[in-house]
């Protein structure tokens, strides 16, 4: 994880607390620096002060978030500044804590960050291994795949690509084996997660044809 303040003293307690508590931290007192060395695809959080020379916490989430970073934010500030932390928590913060912070609210609050990451990584980790096998399938399966998922009959389908039923029977197995399902509400279910069974219904209707 990382740890962005330019207050040292701050800096080195936070950071012995952190690595106390089991966490691999980095730790910088200049954003500018931090921004350049930053790793949007490690896993883990970001504490970040709220006022840091230069670059605001603000703008240094800004800019996390224009380079599309996954990892967590939590604010930490010396005072309550309401309109900041507004800003924040709409920019996506996990967390807002104010100085002196209690230990155990600062590990929670990691902790918490930290799982949220997981849980978003394996998601995507999820959706791109989707993504992956639906590229597999070809111009035929995927018409087959659309019209499945949306839920039309193998004669129907049959009826939609002008093909025999036997061949969409044949393409509908190519199309589990690949997707790597072995019943229907497996794959229905892989659509949504991929966010696909809201546009099979029209695609379904457009999408057919090409290469067995």
């Amino acid at each position: 994880m990382y740890l962005v303040d330019d207050d040292p003293s701050v800096l080195r307690a936070v950071k012995r607390l952190l690595t106390a508590g089991g966490f691999d931290t980095r730790a910088y007192s200049d954003p500018a620096l931090f921004l350049a060395e930053h790793n949007p695809s490690a896993p883990g959080c970001i504490l970040l002060d709220m006022a840091l020379p230069g670059l605001s916490g603000v703008d240094v989430q800004r800019r996390l978030a224009a380079a599309h970073h996954r990892q967590p934010v939590i604010f930490i500030s010396g005072a309550s500044d309401v309109p900041a932390t507004v800003t924040a928590m709409k920019g996506g913060a996990a967390d807002f804590l104010i100085k002196p912070f209690d230990e155990t609210d600062l590990l929670r609050a990691v902790r918490q960050a930290i799982e949220r990451n997981a849980t978003e990584r394996a998601a995507d980790a999820e959706f791109s291994d989707i993504t992956a096998r639906i590229n597999e399938l070809t111009p035929r399966e995927r018409a087959v795949f659309f019209r499945v998922i949306a839920g039309r009959l193998n004669k129907q389908i049959a009826a939609d690509l002008r093909i025999v039923e036997k061949t969409v029977k044949v393409h509908r197995a190519r199309v589990m084996k690949k997707m790597g399902v072995r019943t229907l509400a497996e794959l229905v279910r892989l659509a949504y997660k991929h966010g696909l069974a809201d546009e099979a219904e029209s695609r379904s209707a457009s999408e057919g044809g090409g290469g067995a």
